[in-house]
């Protein structure tokens, strides 16, 4: 390798709420010579992030531009209403935007939903972001609606959330430029499909020999049983395999011979 080559590396961008922890360990465990860094980015950046070529691929919220860029689909999430805890929405299990109909909703800058104003009445001023909003709530000023992962995130003790089963919904997805789609991104798939190692697309190894045998394969590449190792010792040597003495017999084990009744001595 020459001074001006640099070492492979694979650069994830994620938006708040995702935790790509489980998906960066396997990454670790099965490249451990490729570095992954992480590149935190606001949910309206991550497009951006991708196109400019600063992120490999990125865990970003949906839509997302089709005609530039691949994505995977992984989950979406509930949407809930973040409130005081003493506020009277707390005594629902759930609620619906008309039960917020009556109440201030902050709609931050932010805002992850794509919606021109949320129901209910209007703040005086929209939060700068998603966490100044949260400080909001906990100053009794309005309510706030978002994904469930990003209440989790900006938690505070003296606020709780409730869903909202008719709200929008936020969905998360992989995604990268579709052109740009490497063996590191490739790889990076495969993790996320929940591939094996051998399975992995782009990296996959050869299989044992024994695997390319007709009839069904012995996948360790070695006799499985003794049973089986009876029949290959059986096939060489022209001998059925597995008869023992008694088989010969018909199961049966073989009669003592008779003896002659002992002569008497004079």
């Amino acid at each position: 390798m020459t001074g001006s080559e640099e070492s492979p590396s694979f650069r994830l961008a994620y938006v708040p709420g995702v935790t790509p922890a489980k998906w960066v360990r396997i990454w670790n465990e099965r490249l451990p010579g490729i570095p992954l860094t992480l590149v935190q980015v606001p949910a309206a950046e991550a497009p951006g992030v991708l196109r400019a070529g600063e992120a490999d691929a990125g865990f970003v919220r949906l839509p997302v531009d089709r005609t530039y860029f691949s994505a995977i689909p992984l989950y979406t999430e509930t949407t809930v209403v973040v409130v005081p805890k003493d506020h009277l929405i707390t005594a629902a299990e759930e609620v619906t935007l008309a039960d917020l109909a009556d109440e201030v909703l902050l709609h931050p800058l932010d805002d992850v939903f794509d919606w021109e104003a949320p129901p209910g009445e209007p703040a005086f001023e929209r939060p700068a972001t998603t966490p100044d909003a949260i400080e909001l709530v906990a100053a009794n000023i309005g309510l706030l609606v978002v994904p469930q992962s990003l209440a989790r995130l900006y938690h505070r003790r003296d606020l709780t959330y409730r869903p909202v089963v008719d709200a929008p919904q936020s969905s998360i997805a992989l995604s990268w430029p579709e052109e740009a789609t490497t063996d590191l991104v490739e790889d990076f798939i495969g993790i996320v499909r929940g591939r094996t190692v051998n399975s992995t697309r782009g990296r996959t190894t050869a299989r044992p020999a024994a695997d390319a045998r007709p009839g069904r394969p012995d996948r360790s590449g070695t006799q499985q049983n003794g049973k089986s190792a009876a029949k290959s010792s059986a096939k060489s040597s022209g001998k059925p395999a597995g008869r023992t003495a008694g088989a010969r017999t018909g199961g049966r084990p073989a009669k003592p011979a008779k003896r002659g009744k002992p002569r008497r001595r004079s």
